[in-house]
């Protein structure tokens, strides 16, 4: 049985947080270590400068995340680790796929549409503000998925739509340029319901956008600072509280084992105090990641390191990427004379 292809983009913004940690990373390097998956995770930068135009937080954050999924664990022999804008044939393909993409299906991308929504809503001109990069980077994640031939593309459900784009963009290609021998393999998107969507500390999802996020490798007393920044209610030590409610709860949750769930909640049902329970969820979140810290600290010393691994990831990459671009090229009638 032939493996699986599985691949998973990482947008190059901002710095990881705990709700990063176990809503994608955690379980993506889990994944990583099954041999039966032929797994490539890849920096997203050139999707960051949609986001982001600051020169110097897309390069800081390029680094900050290349050194967590790295101190974290992720299996660089048995996964493919890369950094997009290091492979030069995802632009090329782009064009190619934009060749046949309709427009009408970027006006239906989400991203797209509710940046023009907004405009709307303001009186604005409803392109105002809308880069080219907005409008068609549905065509550049689809090169991504594409020239890869991944068969399954782990992402969350605001994302399924750009899985679908992708496939319809392939079944494009295929239909005008390959229609005896498809060459684009059709991806599928890979949602689980499962995983943890955390709370941030005024309650909302946990998010950059909110500004309520507790950074993934904060010192210890840093991270018991931001814990203790977790909007509570005004009930006191003895009164019961209801766990189902608690963002100190759920926090709990995403890292304890049944028993120490099950312990925190009769914990709660006894009234205990919103200092020693956010006492408590700090040990145990400082427990899961003490040394993945140290190991991300002496990484983030080492840039030169990070790079090696991620150049050793794009020489694999391209492996892949050099002869499907060629095969694309040749299928649409862009090669040599010879």
């Amino acid at each position: 049985m032939s493996k699986q292809r599985v691949l998973t983009g990482i947008t190059t913004t901002g710095t990881p947080h705990l709700g990063n940690y176990v809503g994608a990373i955690r379980p993506a390097i889990e994944a990583s270590r099954d041999t039966n998956n032929e797994s490539f995770y890849f920096l997203a930068d050139f999707h960051a400068l949609i986001k982001c135009q600051d020169p110097a937080a897309v390069h800081q954050s390029t680094t900050e995340i290349a050194a967590t999924w790295l101190a974290l664990g992720l299996d660089t022999d048995n996964a493919v680790f890369y950094r997009q804008s290091d492979i030069p044939e995802i632009p090329q393909l782009t064009w190619l796929l934009s060749c046949v993409c309709s427009k009408g299906l970027m006006n239906r991308a989400h991203a797209y549409k509710g940046a023009v929504d907004a405009n709307i809503a303001e009186g604005e001109d409803a392109d105002k503000a809308i880069t080219m990069g907005l409008f068609s980077y549905p065509v550049l994640m689809a090169a991504d998925i594409l020239m890869f031939g991944a068969h399954q593309v782990p992402v969350g459900k605001d994302q399924i739509q750009h899985v679908e784009m992708a496939r319809d963009i392939a079944q494009r290609f295929n239909h005008i340029y390959c229609k005896k021998t498809p060459l684009m393999t059709l991806p599928n998107y890979q949602v689980d319901d499962n995983v943890a969507v955390l709370q941030g500390l005024d309650g909302r999802k946990m998010s950059k956008s909110y500004g309520n996020t507790i950074p993934l490798f904060l010192p210890e007393k840093k991270l018991q600072k931001h814990i203790n920044k977790i909007k509570t209610n005004l009930l006191e030590p003895g009164e019961a509280k209801d766990p189902d409610t608690s963002t100190v709860f759920q926090l709990w949750k995403a890292f304890a084992n049944e028993q120490q769930t099950a312990e925190m909640r009769q914990a709660f049902a006894d009234g205990i105090g919103w200092g020693d329970a956010k006492k408590q969820l700090c040990a145990l979140v400082n427990e899961e990641i003490a040394e993945a810290r140290e190991r991300y600290e002496d990484l983030m010393s080492r840039p030169a390191d990070i790079e090696a691994i991620l150049q050793q990831g794009a020489e694999k990459a391209r492996a892949v990427s050099v002869p499907m671009l060629a095969e694309a090229r040749k299928a649409v009638g862009i090669y040599g004379l010879g």
